[in-house]
């Protein structure tokens, strides 16, 4: 869950290695350190404490120089954060550095070893274990000591290597976690993903399990442990440098909120040009006798993928008709689900490097599920084990809190359960015609929601500081429900917890009052008269409510208003309106999201939060 980066070549290392740590810091900030070696061959390093603007501060005043460095921001999880436990960790000599992403599962037996043979240890990480068994096993060839180090080590991993004996050389070998490697003129590098390095080059080889990269100035050579040579075709970047750049807006997730309609434009383009016409998926790689022999379809994955799965789900069984479940990733192998023949499982992740779901991936395959992945982040570890792949064309997201990811998850989720619908032949013309349609018009029903900011803005401005929110959904929108609650929660640190309508005499309405907010999903569909029945159930206990709805809708916002109210009663009012566009309701979680996304964004700013790096998050959860 940290962030590696590393350059050797002709110019100064560390403010390449910062600026590559600054378009890291998402996947971990809470401490940041460089090392590199210098001129005269020595291994000089600098850590701190916090984010890569203390690093930066701490390099004016005591300045790195060096054409060879690794940097390092990190997100913990063996030993607090602290300077001690801070990467580059160092060998007893302190003439080997090394920067690590993951988790090594057996590091304390390796530790326990490692001492008794006279090692010293200054942290508390698994990270320092790496250090020393290079250096227990460097003769002069940095790389092969790599490999021999990796060879004793359990778990998931990428690292980066330097040594001052070896300066003109940096090693970096991965397992399980995310590695490219950059290809420059005269200078090559490494990172955790491509948008650390973009800004260097567009050409990258993307490092597979067990693989070794030997880094020189002048090349780059591949290897599996055994120092065989691997062949491998240079990846090119397929998006502008300036696209991980915030672009004048004041957050990351700002901007990626802004994003959607290009975003989705993006993703229908070559699967859906007419509503006459069939979708087309070409890496979808699934025959049409695949797909109408299908039994079960399972769908898994973490957070906010998953809520866009149990979307999935509901589409899968009411378009195509195919019996279909939902798990989160990390739950998946306890339940330990029954795989029937011509089972497909399809996995969900923004990153492609999601470990649970990777996990959850290889178990589903295990018990002979053909497996389809949704993904954003081309070549990534799950894609390259899946039987499939589906892009959604997102572009890269900085921000931690998924957004624009969200939104075409669901509307790549859509394009697949039509296009089974229509090879299954259980769907109408008529409904494949006008979702499809509904569909097509999405980048401008995008656009329509973000000229509403201001609306959205305004009501953000009534609850900001109230403490609770509870978030109301049914049918196809309790996932919307769900994933609203969990912007809410993760940027604005406001308790908010989603939930069916249908549960509320089950529990939840013990929790309205007038200091708990409720969202309630309301558009037009199967649900609706249920859930005016449900805000009729929150008014009348005091609870101030936020609707969406669709425009026009005349009924939502005086339902359950008490005519002989205090006007100063909030709860007493007619309702806050967030209005849709009215489209079919089986495409209404992708017009739903995106107040509900706007709503959280302007909350938490308007507390003064940290929204693009919310605390104890990290973008991309590489440990299970």
């Amino acid at each position: 869950m940290c962030g590696i980066v590393g350059y050797i070549g002709f110019r100064q290392a560390p403010e390449i290695c910062l600026a590559g740590l600054g378009r890291l810091e998402y996947r971990g900030y809470d401490s940041a350190g460089l090392a590199v070696i210098t001129d005269n061959g020595q291994l000089d390093v600098r850590k701190v404490v916090g984010k890569i603007a203390a690093l930066r501060e701490l390099l004016q005043s005591q300045p790195l120089a060096g054409t060879i460095g690794i940097g390092h921001t990190r997100w913990a999880t063996h030993g607090k954060p602290s300077v001690e436990n801070s990467h580059p960790h160092l060998s007893c000599d302190g003439r080997i550095a090394v920067v690590h992403n993951g988790i090594i599962e057996n590091y304390q037996e390796l530790r326990s070893r490692l001492e008794a043979e006279g090692h010293t240890f200054t942290s508390q990480t698994d990270t320092e274990v790496m250090a020393h068994l290079i250096e227990k096993y460097y003769d002069g060839d940095l790389r092969a000591a790599v490999c021999r180090a990796v060879r004793d080590l359990q778990g998931a991993f990428a690292f980066g290597v330097i040594c001052a004996d070896s300066p003109g050389q940096m090693v970096a070998v991965r397992r399980f976690s995310p590695l490219v490697v950059g290809l420059g003129d005269g200078e090559n590098y490494i990172a955790s993903d491509m948008g650390a390095i973009r800004k260097e080059t567009d050409r990258v080889y993307v490092i597979a399990d067990d693989e070794v990269a030997l880094l020189t100035p002048d090349k780059v050579e591949l290897t599996d442990l055994d120092l065989n040579p691997v062949d491998r075709e240079v990846f090119v970047i397929p998006w502008p440098a300036d696209a991980a750049e915030k672009g004048g807006h004041k957050h990351f997730m700002h901007k990626e909120i802004h994003e959607q309609p290009d975003a989705i434009h993006a993703c229908l383009a070559g699967r859906l040009s007419d509503p006459d016409k069939p979708i087309v998926l070409e890496d979808l790689n699934m025959s049409e006798r695949e797909i109408k022999s299908l039994r079960k379809v399972v769908f898994t994955a973490c957070g906010t993928a998953y809520h866009a799965g149990l979307v999935g789900r509901f589409l899968t069984e009411k378009l195509a008709r195919i019996p279909a479940e939902a798990d989160l990733a990390a739950e998946l192998r306890a339940r330990d689900p029954v795989v029937l023949d011509n089972t497909l499982c399809i996995v969900i992740s923004q990153s492609g490097e999601t470990a649970d779901t990777l996990v959850a991936l290889r178990d589903m395959k295990e018990k002979g599920a053909k497996v389809i992945s949704v993904l954003n982040v081309v070549d990534s570890s799950i894609a390259r084990e899946s039987d499939g792949v589906v892009y959604i064309q997102a572009g890269p997201e900085i921000g931690v809190a998924s957004t624009k990811a969200y939104t075409l998850q669901i509307l790549t989720l859509e394009l697949i359960a039509l296009h089974f619908a229509e090879v299954r032949g259980v769907a109408s013309p008529q409904q494949l015609h006008e979702l499809k349609s509904a569909l097509l018009k999405m980048p401008e029903l995008a656009q329509t929601l973000l000229d509403r900011e201001e609306d959205v803005k305004a009501i953000a401005a009534k609850y900001y500081q109230k403490p609770n929110a509870l978030y109301l959904g049914r049918g196809i929108n309790l996932p919307s429900a769900l994933e609203g609650a969990l912007k809410m929660k993760e940027i604005s640190y406001i308790h908010a917890e989603g939930y069916s309508a249908g549960e509320m005499k089950h529990g939840p309405i013990a929790l309205i009052e007038p200091s708990c907010f409720t969202v309630a999903i309301a558009v037009h569909g199967e649900v609706y008269d249920k859930m005016i029945g449900n805000i009729m159930e929150i008014k009348a206990r005091s609870g101030p409510l936020i609707a969406v709805a669709d425009d026009g809708d005349e009924q939502i916002p005086v339902t359950g208003v008490d005519p002989q109210a205090d006007p100063d009663d909030v709860a007493g009012q007619p309702n806050d309106m967030l209005w849709v566009p009215p489209v079919p309701e089986l495409v209404s979680p992708v017009t739903v999201a995106i107040p509900l996304q706007l709503l959280a964004y302007h909350a938490a700013d308007m507390r003064g939060e940290h929204i693009d790096q919310p605390r104890n998050l990290a973008k991309t959860v590489t440990v299970e």
